[in-house]
């Protein structure tokens, strides 16, 4: 019986400086490594404050390329302590195109490849479609040494279609970097809807697909919005195994029980049971 897997939701507090939030992340993942843990994820876009609550071209300037400053970093760091990482950057793929992008390395510093974040948002102080093509690598999943890893994006959590065909690539853990908060004062009774809301619906992925999900957020008040924090970590069965504070920076060491996948999967075989036969007009936008 294999020992359970340990691994880091590193819950930050972003500074305007981005060489301070590469230095702090790349501190805080050495940390997690000496306490044991293989893998490691970041908040979306951690190397900056989230810049989409305005549409300024300046912005585009904290874009970079992949490989690049960051990625390499952090892939040094991977091989140093053997650690995969799943990074959340700002990539500028050409001159013009740029994209909210996971990249995942492995233990060895090696880039397993990139996922494109796929949802793309246009909210009020959420203004991602000015800053973000749609992503096109497809949803995937990535033979990392400690774990098969799936990596999807903040916006991406609230549709099941793409938590389902990331486990159908074989993601035994689905990680979600995040930046998600609270942008208007409607009162506690709302706040705390629209976080149990966001929650839920990620532990209804966990359950749907007898996989682990983890999702990684920051905390602190940047201009409009109070990111709330809260990183979880959802075992197969839908149940929070470990929740991070609503207000601190933390790093959330959890161990995972990746056998716990095949047992809640025999008991509840929801993909055996699929009518992948029924399914066709679901590619439709809505059925007339």
């Amino acid at each position: 019986m294999a020992p359970p897997l340990k691994i880091a939701l590193i819950q930050m507090r972003v500074d305007e400086d981005p060489a301070k939030n590469l230095a702090s992340a790349l501190e805080k993942v050495e940390a997690a490594a000496k306490q044991g843990a293989r893998v490691a994820c970041l908040p979306e876009l951690f190397r900056s404050h989230y810049f989409c609550q305005t549409e300024d071209t300046a912005k585009f300037d904290l874009a970079e390329t992949i490989p690049g400053e960051s990625s390499e970093a952090l892939a040094k760091l991977a091989a140093e302590r053997e650690i995969a990482i799943i990074a959340s950057l700002f990539e500028k793929r050409a001159q013009g195109v740029y994209h909210n992008t996971a990249v995942v390395l492995d233990t060895d510093g090696r880039t397993l490849g990139l996922y494109r974040k796929a949802h793309i948002p246009d909210d009020p102080l959420y203004y991602e479609k000015f800053y973000f093509a749609p992503g096109d690598t497809g949803f995937l999943a990535f033979a990392a040494r400690p774990a098969t890893i799936g990596t999807l994006v903040c916006w991406d959590q609230w549709f099941p279609e793409a938590a389902r065909l990331t486990a159908l690539a074989g993601a035994q853990i689905l990680f979600y970097p995040t930046a998600i908060g609270w942008q208007f004062d409607e009162g506690e009774s709302t706040d705390s809807a629209q976080h149990d809301a966001w929650e839920t619906v990620q532990r209804g992925h966990a359950i749907a697909n007898g996989v682990f999900v983890a999702a990684v957020n920051r905390v602190g008040r940047e201009a409009g919005i109070r990111f709330w924090g809260q990183s979880f970590v959802a075992d197969p069965f839908g149940r929070v195994i470990a929740r991070a504070s609503s207000e601190q920076e933390e790093t959330l060491l959890v161990d995972c029980d990746l056998g716990a996948i095949e047992s809640v999967r025999r008991n509840w075989p929801f993909l055996r049971d699929r009518r992948i036969d029924a399914y066709g007009e679901i590619t439709k936008r809505i059925r007339d």
